[in-house]
């Protein structure tokens, strides 16, 4: 049976991590803070206090991070303790030439590298739903699908650094979407229309979305604690500008985008990212969009 080391057990770590280990991996559970890792004995996974604990005769090795930089880190000192072939699977949000360098770090001992990112929040993460693209070689991909089942829909996107670009692509359209939904439920209330109302007699048409779906209705309860967080989203328009400079590429609406977001970043770095209805009321005051209380972490 391969053994999974899972290091990060955060808010989408955790229920990714129970899940590999409700289906039967046998998984080890790190996290810097051994609370969280403990949390999940109950679903059969072993946590460990120590990454040495973790990592050492693991087959495969999962990070779920913060952002590149803690993966550096962490990986650095798992690095002297793993086996040759060991493939680690880095499915946190990075930049396209971290998962590079992540690859080339892994490849010169011996080891192999798939970056697989997800989408679909923590819902999707607690459901299996996951939508997970990975950039990695074919046959290193084919060896772990199975696993990577137990959490979602894993796809082969291309070469390293390849589900990092596609990660990218979706948090462009995630964060754009979410502006938008926010000025149309606005907008409806400011002109006299029940924004309730006007979501649902869009939904059907080519405006539907699953944002329209899930966060239209977050906007419209304030409900704004955290699935996907402020900063994290705008952590990932930062690297989607970062990718877009690198190619030449200029990205008018995503900078637009990523400015909005950082106008709210300070004072709710936590919120959930559907936080941009608030960034856009302070645009305009006087409007707010229904009468609920603001649920805010």
């Amino acid at each position: 049976m391969t053994t999974i080391a899972f290091l990060g057990i955060g808010l989408m770590g955790r229920p990714m991590a129970a899940r590999l280990a409700q289906a039967g991996y046998a998984l080890r559970a790190w996290n810097r803070t051994f609370a969280k890792a403990e949390a999940l004995r109950g679903t059969g996974a072993e946590p460990v206090a120590e990454l040495a604990q973790a990592v050492q005769g693991a087959e495969l090795v999962i990070s779920m991070l913060e952002a590149g930089p803690v993966v550096e880190e962490v990986m650095a000192a798992a690095l002297p303790l793993l086996a040759p072939g060991t493939l680690w699977i880095d499915m946190s949000s990075t930049r396209h030439d971290e998962a590079l360098a992540f690859n080339a770090r892994l490849s010169a001992q011996g080891c192999r590298f798939i970056d697989a990112p997800v989408s679909g929040g923590v819902g999707g993460a607690e459901a299996g739903t996951l939508a997970i693209m990975a950039g990695g070689a074919p046959a290193d991909f084919d060896q772990v699908v199975k696993i990577l089942g137990a959490m979602g829909t894993p796809q082969r996107v291309g070469p390293v650094g390849s589900g990092q670009v596609a990660k990218l692509c979706n948090q462009l359209i995630v964060g754009a979407t979410l502006n938008v939904v926010a000025e149309a439920l606005l907008l409806a209330q400011a002109a006299g229309a029940d924004p309730a109302a006007v979501r649902e007699a869009i939904r059907g048409g080519f405006a539907g979305s699953r944002i329209l779906d899930v966060h239209g209705q977050r906007m419209l309860d304030r409900n704004f604690m955290p699935g996907g967080q402020v900063k994290s989203q705008l952590k990932d328009l930062r690297n989607v500008l970062a990718a877009a400079g690198a190619a030449g590429l200029r990205l008018p609406v995503t900078e637009l985008v990523t400015r909005q977001y950082a106008t709210i970043e300070a004072a709710m770095p936590t919120a959930d990212h559907a936080a941009a209805l608030l960034a856009l009321e302070r645009m305009n005051p006087g409007l707010r969009l229904g009468d609920a209380a603001d649920q805010l972490p």
